[in-house]
């Protein structure tokens, strides 16, 4: 059997005057867009713009809710009450919707962004905002989250497809949960070694921990980060890694 996976990158995320990423370049190696939806960042300048380059390219579109954080880029934690989170993250999708169907596209999924997609890994309530809000929207729709996570159990319990994301430059705990930012060891720096380990995750289904274990792992999905200077470079590279070792990059709609 063949093996599949996704490349996801954040996107859309300029606004205003303030240019953020390189959509453009990108678009030309990933397979899905996680676009920002004018909470975290976007506007519907950007928005629109970053839809037309995902068409251009082939690329599925995918919305990337988050905090109304403009000023902390929504990396910032925030207490929502449930049905005001619920209530965000719907107007939001509704939002990036109508320039999807202004381009003859359907959204494929959705991916929530920073502190929101960090908070739901652990808060059940945030979990269950997101969902609910997808179930709301378009229940067809693919939540991204991490495999050990509060939004994959509620997402698979409310009988939505949820896809396993990877991050290949992040390390991880033995229990599969994310190295915290705030450790000295949280990033994987070196970027062959990144490559390499989503490479192995995808292929081999397994990942070295932080404390030197063996991991197995499912992998759906591997994000690139989009903000980051060498994201074309990066997911350049690892298309082409992945490609040799036999596995088809593909959007997720083919995975799931």
């Amino acid at each position: 059997m063949v093996k599949k996976v996704d490349l996801n990158v954040d996107s859309g995320e300029s606004f205003g005057s303030y240019r953020i990423g390189n959509d453009e370049e990108v678009f030309k190696y990933v397979t899905s867009a996680n676009v920002a939806c004018g909470f975290h960042a976007g506007d519907p300048n950007v928005m629109r713009k970053t839809v037309k380059l995902a068409k251009k390219f082939g690329v599925a579109v995918g919305a990337h809710p988050g905090f109304p954080d403009l000023m902390g880029f929504g990396r910032r934690n925030m207490e929502v009450l449930k049905d005001e989170l619920e209530n965000y993250i719907l107007y939001q999708l509704g939002a990036l919707e109508a320039f999807v169907r202004a381009e003859g596209l359907e959204l494929q999924h959705v991916k929530a962004h920073g502190a929101l997609y960090n908070m739901a890994v652990t808060r059940r309530d945030y979990a269950e905002a997101l969902v609910n809000a997808v179930k709301l929207f378009n229940p067809k729709l693919i939540v991204v989250a991490l495999p050990n996570s509060e939004m994959r159990r509620v997402g698979e319990e409310a009988g939505v497809k949820v896809a396993y994301e990877f991050f290949a430059d992040r390390n991880y705990r033995a229990d599969g949960s994310l190295v915290p930012r705030t450790h000295p060891q949280a990033l994987v720096k070196d970027v062959e070694e990144a490559i390499n380990r989503a490479v192995k995750a995808v292929d081999q289904g397994v990942i070295r921990t932080i404390d030197g274990k063996d991991l197995e792992v499912v992998v759906h999905t591997i994000c690139i980060h989009g903000d980051s200077p060498h994201a074309p470079e990066i997911a350049k590279a690892l298309r082409l890694k992945l490609t040799e070792a036999g596995i088809n990059v593909v959007p997720l709609r083919e995975i799931l």
